[in-house]
């Protein structure tokens, strides 16, 4: 399989991927893609909003079908950019596929002080109220065994953050963004030699 120029980045909530993804597309003159915009796109197609177009795929399947789908097809017709995507290594098998780790506990420390302090886009995917870093930890794991199993079920893959699946794993806790950001453009590069 022929190697493409893309690099998808994975991990949960809190690990720094969007940060990462953004910092290594600027940094290779590439273009930036995340998965939410996938779904936001679609959400804006149905005169939607976000919270309602997930509101909607718990029940759905469908919806999940149709934001894989495209970005799916997005992958499979352009180069040159850097996704943070929970299956973008799956979407883009002959990408450069990195996994972002973090503790549970610490992800939850960080996406609660950044909701805290600025009320970020994520509020809407973190929904509810959200009282303790206890409270958000618990909807993490929820949310991730909900993923799980969808991912499962559609597609035959028991473990979407399983290192087997990545070229390169980063612990986030023991690295800092600049060092995580040197370390996949060194990594992508030994890739692609």
């Amino acid at each position: 399989m022929q190697k493409r120029h893309i690099i998808t980045i994975c991990g949960v909530l809190g690990s720094g991927k969007s940060t990462a993804a953004k910092r290594v597309a600027q940094a290779l003159s590439f273009n930036h893609f995340s998965g939410g915009d996938f779904m936001r796109k679609i959400a804006s197609e149905k005169g939607i909003s976000l919270a309602e177009l997930s509101s909607i795929a718990e029940n759905d399947p469908e919806v999940d079908k149709e934001i894989d789908r495209s970005q799916k097809e997005f992958m499979d017709t352009n180069d040159n950019f850097v996704i943070d995507s929970r299956l973008g290594w799956y979407w883009a098998p002959n990408s450069f596929k990195v996994f972002l780790s973090v503790d549970p506990r610490i992800s939850a420390e960080r996406v609660f002080a950044d909701l805290q302090a600025k009320k970020s886009e994520r509020s809407e995917e973190v929904s509810g109220v959200l009282e303790t870093i206890e409270d958000l930890q618990k909807k993490q794991a929820e949310r991730l065994e909900s993923e799980r199993l969808r991912y499962k079920e559609y597609y035959g893959i028991g473990n979407h953050f399983d290192p087997a699946h990545f070229d390169l794993v980063i612990d986030t806790v023991q690295n800092d963004i600049p060092t995580v950001e040197r370390l996949i453009i060194e990594g992508y590069k030994k890739w692609l030699a």
